[in-house]
C-alpha cells in the first residue's frame, strides 16, 4: 500500500492542504480544526504513508455528514496531575484531541521530565507517528497508541477468528537524532497487515509461532494502553449512542531527553546507530541500503514537498468522490 504508485498525478502540497480543509470546513469542522486535520493528513503523503494520507479525507468527511462523528466537538480535560492529563474528545475525529493532548504532554514534560496524555471519546487518530513527531521537535522521545472500546470482543463472528490476527492497533516510538532523521518506528502491532488473510499466510502460523506469539502481544498491551488508560470504558451510553464512531482512544508519552541524559550525548548516539547500521548491515532483499525506521519517510518528505506529491489512482478516486460531494475544486489539473 505505501509503495509509491506506479501511476500517478503530481500534486502540490498547498493545493492539497486547501482542497482537504476546503472538504472539512464543508462538513462543519471549524476553521482551525479542520487546518489541523488537513495539515496531518498531508504530512502523511508528503511522508508516502500513502494509506494514512488525503485519501482518508472522504470517509473522514461521510462520518461527519452523517453524524456519527461530531464535527464541532468541545475537547475539555477531565483529570490532571503534574506529569498527567486526561482529556475527553466528545465525539470528534481524534487528530485535534491528540494534537492538544501531545502539547499538554510536552509542556509536562519540559517541567518534570515525562509527561503523558490520553484522550478518549474520539474517532480515529490517524499515524501515531504524528504525534511522536511532535515530541521529538520538542527534544523528547514520543510514545503513543491508540485502542477502543471491546478491543479483543470477537462476539459476533461466524466462527471463532484466529487469534494470529488479532487486532492491528498504530503504535509509534520516535527518538531524535542530531544531524540523521533519527528512529520513527510509525507501525501498527500485527506482524502482517490487514488485507494479508487467507491459506497462504495461515500455513505461516505453525512456522514461525514466536513472531505471532509476539504479535498478540503488542497488540494487547498497545489496545490497553491507548483504550483501557485512556478511560474508553468509562465514555457514557449516551455519548456511545450520539456519536457511535467515537469509540477509540489514544496516549502519548513526552521523555524529555536531557532529563534523563546530556542530550546532545543521547543524539549522537541515535546518529551513530543510524549510521552504523547502514555501514555494517546488508540490507533486506531486494533494497539496496539497509536503513532503520523513519529514514524513508524523511527522504521522501524532502523530495515530494520540492516536486509534487505523487497521486495514485486510489488516492485520485477518493478525493474525487468526496470533492464531488461536497463541490470543492480538485487539487490537480483533472
Amino acid at each position: 500500500m505505501n509503495q509509491p504508485p506506479q501511476e500517478f498525478v503530481t500534486v502540490a502540497e498547498e493545493r492539497l492542504l486547501s482542497c482537504a480543509t476546503d472538504c472539512f470546513e464543508k462538513s462543519g469542522m471549524p476553521t482551525e480544526h479542520a487546518a489541523i486535520v488537513a495539515r496531518l493528513l498531508v504530512n502523511s503523503d508528503l511522508r508516502g504513508v500513502r494509506s494514512h494520507g488525503t485519501r482518508q479525507v472522504n470517509g473522514y468527511c461521510s462520518q461527519l455528514d452523517s453524524g456519527v462523528l461530531n464535527p464541532h466537538p468541545q475537547i475539555h480535560t477531565m483529570r490532571e496531575t503534574a506529569a498527567v492529563v486526561a482529556v475527553d474528545g466528545d465525539g470528534g475525529l481524534g487528530y485535534v484531541p491528540m494534537v492538544q493532548a501531545t502539547e499538554m504532554a510536552i509542556a509536562r514534560a519540559q517541567e518534570t521530565g515525562l509527561g503523558m496524555a490520553t484522550v478518549r471519546g474520539i474517532g480515529h487518530y490517524g499515524a501515531a507517528g504524528h504525534h511522536c513527531r511532535m515530541c521529538m521537535e520538542a527534544g523528547c522521545i514520543g510514545f503513543s497508541v491508540q485502542g477502543s472500546v471491546g478491543h479483543g470482543n470477537a462476539t459476533g463472528s461466524e466462527t471463532k477468528p484466529q487469534l494470529a490476527y488479532f487486532g492491528n492497533p498504530p503504535i509509534c516510538f520516535a527518538l531524535p537524532g542530531r544531524n540523521s532523521p533519527g528512529v520513527v518506528l510509525d507501525a501498527a502491532t500485527r506482524i502482517l497487515a490487514d488485507d494479508q488473510t487467507g491459506p497462504e499466510f495461515d500455513a505461516l502460523i505453525p512456522m514461525i509461532p514466536a513472531a505471532f506469539f509476539k504479535s498478540v502481544g503488542y497488540t494487547a498491551v498497545a489496545a490497553l494502553m491507548g483504550g483501557g488508560l485512556a478511560g474508553v470504558m468509562e465514555c457514557s451510553q449516551e455519548t456511545r449512542t450520539r456519536w457511535p464512531r467515537a469509540r477509540g482512544g489514544g496516549t502519548i508519552l513526552a521523555i524529555r531527553v536531557d532529563a534523563a541524559v546530556d542530550e546532545e550525548a543521547f543524539r549522537t548516539e541515535v546518529d551513530r546507530m543510524v549510521q552504523d547500521v547502514a555501514d555494517t548491515f546488508e540490507p533486506f532483499p531486494g533494497q539496496d541500503r539497509a536503513l532503520l525506521p523513519g529514514a524513508i519517510e524523511a527522504e521522501r518528505f524532502a523530495q515530494y514537498r520540492e516536486q509534487g506529491i505523487p497521486y495514485g489512482a486510489g488516492e485520485q478516486q477518493q478525493l474525487r468522490e468526496v470533492c464531488t460531494r461536497l463541490c470543492v475544486p480538485l487539487p490537480w489539473d483533472d
